[in-house]
């Protein structure tokens, strides 16, 4: 036999062996962390650590909460640094925010974290009213600075918010709360996000911030992947880091097969 006959079979072997190799995606490896209203970027700190150490590229939001407009801002300068594609990822009203500015070329999927999802000229605020959560049966709760930003009252912050964090880190966040001006909650979308790229929606079954029915209906609605958390307040991101990293992860890989 030649030795062309006996090399042709042999790279023919490697060319079948490797070429399921070249089909075995990487995972997204940038994510974008947006936090909600009343909150900042370090309560993420926990779903960051376990990601990075997973091997990510994690990146954390700071929005001014100042309004809608600038808070979508601050998440695309976010995105316009990353160098490639992005999973991101909204919890609260954060998922307003990811929804319109997830249109971004560098966006390639949504992960919502017991989070708002609107659709075009739909604000969460209104849609907040067709489900009210407990929150919204709470007079009192929700206060406003002299100059006319929301929080919520500090005594309140534990009980709706963080029932199921430890008491001091409750009560931390309750007193480090960034002030949200009203209209973050009431500006409509110019656009769905979740209309033209794969989404994935936690929902915290406890829930007393936003109703936990309304995740689901937003959800439903997108298409997306769900994982229920039972029992989970609204810092689900916090209370229950682990499932939500991976939740994430399992998006940044299942999104990876399709790029």
């Amino acid at each position: 036999m030649s030795i062309r006959r006996r090399v042709a079979p042999a790279l023919a072997a490697l060319l079948v062996s490797t070429a399921p190799l070249a089909a075995i995606a990487e995972p997204i490896h940038n994510i974008v962390l947006v936090h909600g209203a009343w909150v900042d970027g370090s309560g993420w700190r926990a779903v960051h650590d376990i990601l990075v150490g997973k091997g990510f590229h994690v990146t954390e939001v700071q929005e001014p909460e100042t309004s809608f407009t600038a808070d979508v801002t601050a998440t695309r300068r976010i995105l316009d640094l990353q160098d490639g594609p992005t999973l991101l990822v909204g919890h609260s009203y954060g998922g307003s925010i990811v929804t319109e500015a997830g249109v971004h070329s560098k966006v390639v999927g949504l992960v919502y974290v017991a989070a708002h999802a609107p659709d075009v000229g739909e604000d969460e605020g209104a849609l907040g009213k067709r489900m009210p959560s407990v929150l919204a049966k709470a007079p009192g709760a929700v206060a406003t600075t002299a100059d006319g930003y929301t929080y919520l009252e500090r005594s309140a912050f534990p009980k709706l918010f963080a029932p199921d964090l430890p008491l001091a880190q409750a009560e931390f966040e309750a007193s480090s709360q960034v002030p949200a001006a009203p209209e973050v909650f009431t500006t409509p979308l110019t656009v769905a996000a979740w209309r033209t790229k794969p989404s994935w929606g936690i929902v915290a079954g406890g829930d007393q911030i936003i109703n936990p029915d309304l995740e689901r209906f937003y959800y439903q609605r997108a298409g997306s992947h769900v994982t229920v958390i039972p029992g989970a307040s609204h810092s689900v991101y916090e209370s229950h880091a682990a499932e939500v990293a991976t939740v994430i992860e399992d998006a940044a890989r299942q999104v990876g097969q399709t790029n």
